[in-house]
């Protein structure tokens, strides 16, 4: 049984990569943006169509539509239906984190829940979080003509990689024309007339819209799982152990709710063996996200596979090159 009160497919389908992967694929096609954004809600309609709630049922999975809440570790009660189960799987994803610019609130500012809708095309754009969401959306509206502003605290862009793997991707998102504010955290963010000021030690910027990428934020807020006991980190992640088990013995979890790794793929993998471990069906080997691949889709594409030299060497392993 799968109790959900959004879309079946999630993120992926409607705000994440299916969006996401085909609007690259048009600015790289030279499409203009009105008709990428076309493809792009064609290719949801489809994909979305493939994986219904009543397509579910017709495979004989239960589908239950509302919001759940955990009222007990063996409950979840829907609408005011109690749910029993010898197991419950969290799979509730995760939301673009918000970052604490003074002013942000107050302007209408898109993620990447908004960022596809149809519209004309910005002449310039914003973008807080040089990050992959941030990289990749800044190679795409580049190739459309937009004139973007990539943003961010940290002094290079995807952080998180080797920094040759930075430097790489940096340099042809300047030859492509992307202006990059990398180590100057954004002051304060206001509407100017038509546009909006996002205010910099740089100097301002003016915009016409503002793309917020600045990571991600799990939904773990009121869906009981405080109150009976499962415990979680200092974001909210659902904290779990090898086998994707919490603190609870009969609540698992899996996908960006645990905050292991934000990728589809990744969700794809600690699900079967969350529900394999469960259900005690044979599996017997434990999640390990240095085993996924992880992929950047700019141009040049960002690919890695296991540790960074840097994580290598925290663990005391010898890098040769």
């Amino acid at each position: 049984m799968i109790v959900t009160d959004g879309p079946i497919g999630g993120d992926c389908t409607f705000t994440g990569c299916v969006p996401s992967k085909t609007l690259l694929a048009e600015a790289r096609r030279g499409a203009s943006f009105r008709e990428a954004l076309e493809r792009v809600a064609a290719t949801i309609d489809r994909i979305a169509a493939t994986e219904s709630a009543d397509v579910l049922r017709s495979q004989g999975i239960d589908v239950v539509e509302g919001r759940g809440t955990i009222v007990a570790p063996d409950a979840v009660a829907v609408d005011g239906r109690r749910i029993e189960a010898r197991t419950i799987l969290v799979a509730t994803g995760a939301r673009a984190a918000i970052p604490p610019v003074p002013g942000l609130d107050g302007v209408d500012f898109r993620t990447n829940e908004d960022f596809f809708e149809p519209r004309s095309r910005p002449d310039r754009l914003a973008i807080i979080g040089a990050g992959p969401i941030g990289c990749e959306m800044a190679t795409a509206m580049a190739g459309f003509g937009t004139d973007v502003f990539l943003i961010d605290g940290a002094d290079r862009v995807l952080p998180r990689e080797e920094p040759e793997a930075s430097a790489v991707t940096a340099a042809v998102l300047i030859e492509r024309g992307v202006d990059l504010r990398l180590g100057d955290p954004i002051q304060s963010v206001e509407v100017a007339g038509p546009r909006f000021r996002v205010a910099l030690d740089d100097g301002p910027i003016e915009v016409d819209e503002i793309l917020v990428a600045a990571g991600r934020r799990p939904n773990t807020d009121e869906i009981g799982l405080v109150d009976v006991g499962v415990e979680m980190d200092g974001e909210g992640h659902v904290l779990v152990d090898g086998r994707l088990r919490t603190s609870v013995r009969s609540i698992v979890a899996a996908g960006d709710v645990t905050g292991l790794l934000p990728f589809t793929h990744a969700a794809n993998e600690q699900g079967r063996l969350a529900a394999a471990h469960a259900l005690g069906t044979g599996a017997r080997w434990k999640y390990d996200s240095r085993a996924t691949p992880w992929v950047t889709f700019t141009d040049p594409e960002v690919a890695r596979f296991g540790l960074l030299e840097s994580e290598a060497a925290e663990i005391g392993g010898q890098v040769v090159h």
